[in-house]
């Protein structure tokens, strides 16, 4: 029975199975990105890499409702933020084809000693594996794709077991946009032909976005191997409100930055630290905010929450939940489930002896925390496993500086929300992992920085 397969999480209903690759079908992939690495790509242009990579892009923009409605039917995302999903991966695609280039060219190095010249020439690493994650099906692979297809790499895609039609809708799209076969090969495998994958000599990287057990799993599989890895892991983003001259605008970014793909985004605000003398007046706008927004169905035009993306997510969400409550946790409002659905929900009084405080909460579900200083609003924003990314808002520019240099994350977004773009750099430190992809890091990764020195 193939693990690959589309249940649509709105109805239960499977949709449609996909085979699981054999062993011997897997080997015949690797040795095909191999061969294909080895020669159309060494061979060719980056320019010409970068015209294909941009028709990747447009082939996204003129199969825009098909890919959205994949998503939809795949993970639950609304049909409009499923859209919009596919926008942001046009927008990838065409950084990289407009830069990539001038990114890739030598770096000089200034000689402190000696005659002669230094540079750096930045060279592809070889056939690299991607493991990608279902809840932001198509964005995922724009920005590990993207990019190493222009440096050059081939690449070995698996994707997520419930999103099998959008692996095959992109594996399509790669080769009507003319990369030959090999340059991308989607991949139906099991996670324990994955390791063989991970350990075979022909692949030379890994990239993982997903949760801390599958990133911790790849990483000892890899390091086993001494094979160079980029982690995207989980996240518990702090959003710490310190003042605002505008509450009811703050509130609607916060409802934002936690509601977004129905709250199942790694780089989502989770945990709502607030200043003493805001605490309650937040509190009471933001439940009433949260609360507001209905869940439906996702392929309705004005759904503004769907589903979780499968029971098994929702299952995990209501046993964290159950917990939560068990620790001691107090429900200001929501929570309520009907299937796959979950009703927003805000929970305070969570302590750092409740499971809650220090785990990653993937659904629409925030805590609420009161805090008295910008000192303990950092130490709290900081007090967990996670680094991923933050939001601070403050009418304090000085302040606001101050803060950001403090908090342990791999990104800061100052009275913003909802910032990301293809030419900012994403990644985390801690337990939400190493590395980044997007802007000009997401093209220095799985790249060979090769010295060369003349004399």
């Amino acid at each position: 029975m193939s693990v690959y397969a589309v249940t649509n999480p709105a109805t239960g209903e499977q949709v449609k199975t996909f085979p699981t690759i054999t062993d011997e079908e897997l080997d015949s992939a690797i040795g095909l990105a191999y061969e294909t690495y080895q020669n159309w790509l060494r061979s060719s242009s980056i320019e010409d890499r970068a015209k294909l990579v941009r028709r990747v892009g447009e082939l996204h923009t003129e199969r825009r409702e098909q890919l959205a409605e994949i998503t939809t039917r795949e993970m639950g995302k609304p049909l409009e933020q499923a859209l919009g999903e596919i926008d942001f991966c046009v927008d990838i695609y065409s950084f990289y084809a407009d830069n990539g280039p001038d990114l890739m060219k030598d770096e000089p190095i200034e000689l402190l000693a000696g005659q002669g010249s230094a540079i750096i020439r930045r060279s592809p690493y070889g056939v690299i594996l991607g493991i990608m994650p279902w809840n932001f099906p198509t964005y995922q692979v724009a920005r590990f794709a993207g990019p190493n297809l222009v440096i050059g790499n081939a690449v070995l895609l698996k994707h997520a077991p419930q999103c099998p039609e959008t692996a095959a809708a992109l594996q399509q799209i790669y080769l009507d946009a003319g990369f030959p076969e090999g340059a991308y090969v989607n991949i139906y495998a099991t996670n324990d032909q994955i390791a063989n994958v991970i350990a075979d000599p022909r692949v030379q990287g890994v990239s993982v976005t997903g949760s801390e057990r599958a990133g911790a799993a790849v990483a000892e599989i890899a390091g086993r191997n001494l094979k160079k890895v980029v982690l995207e892991l989980g996240g518990s983003d702090p959003f710490i409100l310190l003042s605002t001259d505008d509450m009811d605008k703050t509130v609607d970014a916060a409802v934002a930055a936690r509601l977004d793909n129905a709250g199942q985004s790694c780089n989502a605000a989770k945990r709502f630290v607030v200043i003493d003398e805001l605490y309650q007046p937040f509190l009471e706008k933001f439940t009433a905010a949260m609360t507001a927004q209905k869940t439906g169905d996702p392929t309705s035009d004005d759904a503004e929450i769907g589903p979780l993306s499968s029971s098994t997510a929702s299952d995990r969400l209501q046993d964290q939940l159950d917990r939560a409550i068990k620790g001691g946790a107090k429900v200001v409002a929501g929570g309520e489930r009907e299937g796959n659905y979950f009703s927003p929900m805000v929970l305070t009084d969570v302590t750092p002896d409740n499971d809650a405080y220090r785990e990653e909460l993937f659904g629409p579900v925030a805590v609420v925390y009161r805090v008295g200083s910008e000192e303990e609003a950092v130490k709290l924003a900081n007090d967990t496993p996670f680094g991923l990314g933050s939001y601070l808002f403050t009418t304090d520019p000085e302040q606001a500086e101050r803060v950001a240099n403090q908090i342990e994350a791999g990104m800061v977004y100052v009275n913003i929300v909802a910032a990301d773009g293809a030419e900012l750099p994403f990644g985390g430190v801690k337990r939400s992992g190493w590395g980044r992809e997007l802007g000009k890091y997401g093209m220095d990764e799985f790249v060979n920085k090769k010295l060369i020195r003349v004399g």
